[in-house]
């Protein structure tokens, strides 16, 4: 049977390990060599990796770097930040990564998801779509943004997911803007209607701050990616560092609203 990934999602800037709020306020919290070792340890299904400088800083990715991540890695590793060519994809695939993550590259030249998918495969091209709820009178609408939520697009976001998917993406990743950090739950009405568009798998970041969200989720959504951040890697009210991951026994308490 089928089983919804449980995706830790790990920020990376300055080499470094970072978790943020709505964006900003970047904290260090380790080394992320380590956190793939802890993360193989307890297996983890997935590991998305992005790193969120890249882009606005208009570097492109460290190979080197994710060469030894991929090296370390014993789950499927997807990788994003700063990948605006084919060549970087290809690259990336070669040294060991299952999927590529690309964001503002797609926004911005709708066809490189096409030529992308035709070099290595729909399934390891991943669209990630930062998202924001922008509140009307009675109802809210949600706007799609780039380099760390400071670049806002006109384009409709499930005019976006029905075009990429037409294009090849093989995976939509939608990351709540609102929510990333805050670990009080995802977004589900946007689940629910990103779910009700999508033909292809999907993923969803932001809000996670306990196992019973995660369900929740899955409970509405059914065989999805559950990625979290802040839930992986802090303890507690006073957010101490501590990396952890559901066991199987927890998993099965995860799964239960299949």
């Amino acid at each position: 049977m089928l089983r919804p990934r449980i995706i830790p999602c790990l920020l990376i800037q300055n080499g470094g390990l970072v978790k943020t709020r709505k964006f900003s306020e970047p904290k260090y919290v380790g080394d992320p060599i380590n956190a793939v070792r802890i993360f193989n340890e307890k297996e983890a299904d997935e590991l998305l990796v992005i790193d969120i400088d890249a882009t606005v800083k208009k570097k492109e990715p460290n190979f080197d770097f994710i060469s030894k991540l991929a090296a370390e890695c014993r789950m499927p590793l997807c990788y994003g930040g700063g990948i605006t060519k084919v060549e970087q994809v290809q690259n990336l695939i070669n040294i060991g990564v299952e999927k590529v993550a690309i964001s503002s590259a797609a926004i911005e030249k709708p066809s490189i998801i096409s030529d992308m998918a035709s070099a290595v495969g729909s399934q390891s091209i991943s669209v990630v779509l930062d998202v924001l709820k922008k509140q009307r009178l009675m109802s809210s609408k949600y706007i799609v943004c780039t380099h760390n939520a400071n670049k806002v697009h006109k384009t409709d976001l499930f005019s976006l997911i029905e075009e990429f998917q037409k294009l090849g993406a093989g995976e939509i990743v939608i990351n709540s803007v609102d929510q990333d950090g805050i670990m009080k739950g995802y977004d589900l009405e946007l689940a629910k209607q990103v779910e009700s568009r999508s033909n292809v798998p999907v993923t969803f970041i932001g809000g996670a701050g306990s196992i019973e969200d995660l369900s929740e989720l899955i409970s509405l959504v059914g065989i999805v990616g559950v990625a979290a951040g802040s839930l992986f890697v802090f303890k507690g009210k006073y957010r101490a560092v501590l990396i952890t991951y559901p066991d199987r026994q927890t998993k099965n308490i995860i799964y239960k609203g299949l």
